[in-house]
C-alpha cells in the first residue's frame, strides 16, 4: 500500500498555504494526499449517539475545516486522490501517529492564535523534531514558496550521519527537474593542528572529503541531478539562512538532541526551521519512505 502525504490543517491562512503546497508536492510525486485536523471535541462536549440530536459545534467546525480543505486540494489537482480525517487527540499526538504511516509529513510554520511573523508554531518545532519520517515546515517569501528558484538546498554539517537527509534532496531535485546544491559548512577552531606531513588535513580538506563520499552513493542513483558541491567557512545555521533565500526546499538533518521540554531538533534545523526564506524538510536518520517519481 502506498504511504500517502499528509498535510496538518487547522483552518488558518498558513494551513491553506502549506496545504497548497503538499498538493503540488503530492501531484508532483504521484502520491495520494491525506489531510488531518486535531480536534478534542468529543473530550468536552460528548458524543452525539441519538439520530435526532443536534451534532456538537466543533464536531462540525472540524468536519468543515477538512472537507473545505479537501474540496480545496481537488480544485487544484483534479487527478490527486484526496482523503480527510479529523483525529481525536492533541495536534501533536494525532501529527506523530500519522508519521508512522506517511511518506512525508508538511505542516504549516504556525497555526490560529499565534503570532504572526515571530515565532515558529509550536506544534510544528514538536512534530519535526520527533516525527518518524520526513517533515516538511511550509514557510519562506512567495519566490520560495512558488518554487521559482529551481533549487533544492542541502545543507550537511555531518555527512557520515546524514544519508537519509542526502537521499531526499536527490530524490526531490529529481522530481523538480531542478539542480541540488549541496552545502556543507565547516569551522578552523583554535585546537585544529596545521597542516603537515604527519597526517594532519585542513578541516576543509576533511569537510570535502566528507561531502564526496556522502554524495558518492546516493547519486549514482538519481544521474540526471546536477549537483553542486560546495564547502563554506563558517557557522552552519547561519551560511544555510542565508543561502536558503534563494532555494525552492531546505533539507537538512534532525539531529535530535534532549532538551528541558524532551527531543528538540539540532541547532541546524531549529534555525533553519525558524528564520529560512524557504519550506524546511527535516529528515531523521532513519526517516520513513519517502515520495516515489512516477516512471
Amino acid at each position: 500500500m502506498e504511504h500517502p502525504l499528509t498535510v496538518g490543517t487547522d483552518g488558518s491562512d498558513a494551513a491553506f498555504r502549506s496545504l497548497d503546497w503538499a498538493a503540488d508536492e503530492a501531484a508532483r510525486h504521484g502520491l495520494p494526499l491525506r489531510i488531518v485536523h486535531a480536534s478534542r471535541w468529543e473530550r468536552y462536549e460528548g458524543t452525539s449517539s441519538a439520530p435526532d440530536q443536534e451534532r456538537p459545534g466543533e464536531q462540525v467546525l472540524a468536519e468543515n475545516i477538512v472537507a473545505s480543505a479537501a474540496a480545496h486540494a481537488r480544485r487544484r489537482h483534479a487527478g490527486l486522490a484526496v482523503s480527510g480525517e479529523v483525529l481525536a487527540d492533541d495536534a501533536v499526538t494525532a501529527l506523530l501517529n500519522e508519521a508512522l504511516h506517511a511518506s512525508v509529513l508538511v505542516l504549516g510554520s504556525r497555526g490560529l492564535g499565534e503570532i504572526t511573523g515571530l515565532l515558529l508554531g509550536s506544534v510544528s518545532l514538536t512534530v519535526a523534531a520527533r516525527a518518524r519520517c520526513p517533515v516538511i515546515v511550509v514557510r519562506g517569501d512567495p519566490a520560495g514558496l512558488a518554487g521559482t528558484h529551481e533549487r533544492i538546498l542541502l545543507g550537511l554539517t555531518d555527512p557520515a550521519a546524514e544519508k537519509a537527509a542526502v537521499r531526499f534532496a536527490l530524490r526531490e531535485a529529481e522530481a523538480r527537474r531542478c539542480t541540488l546544491d549541496a552545502v556543507c559548512a565547516w569551522r578552523r577552531t583554535a585546537s585544529d593542528p596545521q597542516p603537515s606531513a604527519d597526517g594532519h588535513r585542513d578541516p576543509e580538506e576533511r569537510a570535502a572529503e566528507l561531502l564526496d563520499a556522502a554524495l558518492a552513493e546516493a547519486t549514482t542513483a538519481h544521474p540526471e541531478v546536477r549537483v553542486r558541491r560546495s564547502l563554506v567557512e563558517g557557522p552552519a545555521h547561519k551560511v544555510l539562512v542565508h543561502r536558503a533565500a534563494a532555494a525552492d526546499l531546505l533539507v537538512v538533518a534532525a539531529q535530535r538532541r534532549q532538551g528541558h521540554f524532551g527531543a528538540q531538533p539540532g541547532r541546524v534545523a531549529h534555525t533553519a526551521l525558524c528564520h529560512a526564506d524557504c519550506p524546511v524538510a527535516v529528515v531523521p536518520q532513519h526517516a520513513g519512505p519517502a515520495p516515489r517519481t512516477p516512471d
